[in-house]
């Protein structure tokens, strides 16, 4: 979704394209790669 984003689309073209989705999942998709970008650091856990 996020590349169709930066590729221009609007909420309504998406919608227009993928008819299982809703405007709140588009939404969701957005809040969730903003929580990601405020994201400092990521640690992988190693196996023991």
């Amino acid at each position: 979704m996020l590349e169709l984003f930066s590729a221009g689309m609007t909420i309504e073209e998406i919608l227009d394209d993928y008819e299982d989705l809703e405007r709140e999942d588009l939404l969701a998709v957005l809040a969730y790669a903003t929580r990601l970008s405020q994201v400092k650091r990521i640690e992988v856990a190693q196996a023991a």
